[in-house]
């Protein structure tokens, strides 16, 4: 990493908490009701949303899934706890487990699964692909309270050890996620990041893993520093910054190839922080060590354009786009050095961008990593706030454009927490953590405040989730 890169990050994160006043923030999360009367709730200029919220989970059981012949079996077992699983990291429904024996037969019999108190029954069976390539699963979503289906579809599996397979599956429970409910699903997506090496004592490389946590693999062998990769809208292709010719440049990776290329001209200082705008054809970043610095814009379809968006005498970087494009989101130190906030402004020269995260003048603050969701007016980053806590110790927050800079929402709680990537239904997030039994990916659900470990026990960073993946292939 450059001199001026390093000192930027290091010289705001380390000024930051000592500027920031007690109690100059405070967010809710779904905690006991005990625990909330030890929480400041009233802060000046700030009224606090409550994000977290109860809502019904829908029980749901999965019937074992009926297979065409002996021998099959285990294959229906495993595509069964994978589509379960599936559904459970949904966090749209309650699974349940441990059916009685007699609820295995053939055959729905609405009145026996009422008992069970499950409003939906998934039920499904395994045959032969008549292609020989294969299999054929076909799946029935049943509504238990109404006594009818709901749904009902077939899906192409290919043989358990293609590397193809499980994507297959969660393909699969997106459709019933869909069927039941309306919403997208994110079985069917993964996330990259960057990290250390198996192995190795220096730099980073770009890991891919699947949205349960399965299949994690290493994109990259630059044997140097890597970081923010970004997803393509299409899915094919990654963003990413890369030290391995000397000093940051932008590369795109092809997924499906998985072959890189520069994406900006050298000499154009150094390039960080990617974004793709949502028609995939136009990249923003963030360029500093050159004049004008600040954020630019670069059509990666046709290699040309190289268009200054502005930034000038601030270092504006982390650019992300609202959904339509019309909008983007960066980190700025307008405010100083040691208070970097998030703003929100036309990707267009000489726009005034507006203040989105909250700022009080002698407060401080570090907020920094926005990512705008893919279906909404939110915009998830992580902040630093020395409230009844260890310096140098960042949480998750979400704020709302349309409302402005008096609602913002903490969803973390614990440990240190960066880098937000939203999921493509627009309600869980991912982010890089540190808790006191190690470092790793996380997942938190934006609704009900449930967190999971995505990759645990790694040194990771800049996560980014991806869009809905038609297929597994990834080179």
């Amino acid at each position: 990493m450059s001199a001026e890169v390093a000192t930027f990050a290091a010289t705001m994160k380390a000024a930051t908490f000592r500027a920031v006043a007690p109690g100059a923030i405070c967010a809710l999360a779904l905690v006991p009701a005990a625990a909330l009367g030890a929480q400041e709730t009233a802060v000046p200029g700030v009224s606090l949303g409550l994000l977290y919220r109860n809502i019904y989970v829908p029980p749901i059981a999965v019937k074992p899934f009926a297979v065409e012949s002996p021998g099959e079996e285990a294959l229906g077992r495993e595509i069964e706890m994978i589509i379960a699983q599936d559904l459970d990291f949904s966090d749209r429904f309650l699974v349940r487990d441990s059916l009685p024996t007699e609820f295995s037969g053939q055959g729905v019999q609405y009145e026996l699964w009422e008992q069970f108190e499950v409003d939906w029954l998934l039920a499904g069976s395994l045959a032969a692909n008549p292609t020989g390539e294969g299999w054929v699963l076909t799946l029935e979503a049943h509504d238990i309270v109404y006594g009818s289906l709901q749904d009902r579809g077939t899906f192409p599996i290919p043989e358990s050890g293609s590397a193809s397979f499980r994507m297959a599956v969660h393909t699969a429970s997106d459709a019933i996620v869909e069927w039941v409910t309306g919403e997208v699903g994110i079985a069917a997506t993964r996330v990259v990041f960057a990290m250390r090496a198996f192995g190795e004592q220096r730099g980073k490389e770009l890991y891919i893993v699947d949205s349960d946590g399965e299949n994690l693999r290493r994109l990259t062998w630059d044997q140097s520093l890597v970081a923010s990769p970004v997803w393509s809208p299409d899915g094919t292709r990654i963003a990413y910054s890369s030290w391995k010719a000397g000093s940051a440049r932008l590369y795109e990776r092809h997924l499906r190839t998985g072959a890189d290329r520069a994406l900006v001209p050298e000499g154009a200082g150094q390039q960080l922080t990617p974004t793709y705008h949502p028609d995939g054809g136009e990249v923003v970043f963030a360029v500093i060590g050159a004049e004008p610095r600040g954020l630019y814009s670069y059509d990666a379809d046709r290699n040309c354009c190289l268009t200054h968006l502005g930034g000038g005498a601030y270092h504006d970087i982390s650019p992300g786009y609202s959904p339509d494009g019309s909008e983007i989101v960066f980190m700025s130190n307008r405010l100083g050095v040691a208070t970097p906030q998030v703003y929100v402004g036309k990707p267009v020269r000489g726009n005034v961008p507006e203040l989105l995260s909250p700022y009080r003048y002698g407060d401080g603050g570090y907020f920094a990593d926005p990512d705008w969701s893919p279906t909404s007016s939110r915009v998830a980053f992580s902040g630093g706030i020395a409230q009844r806590r260890q310096a140098n110790r960042y949480h998750i927050f979400v704020a709302d454009v349309e409302r402005g800079d008096n609602w913002l929402v903490q969803l973390t709680q614990e440990g240190n927490n960066e880098d937000p990537s939203w999921a493509v239904d627009g309600r869980h997030i991912v982010f890089s953590g540190r808790r006191d039994y190690g470092s790793g990916v996380f997942v938190v659900d934006a609704i009900t405040g449930r967190t999971r470990v995505l990759v645990a026990n790694v040194e990771a960073a800049d996560p980014d989730w991806s869009p809905i993946l038609a297929d597994g292939t990834t080179r």
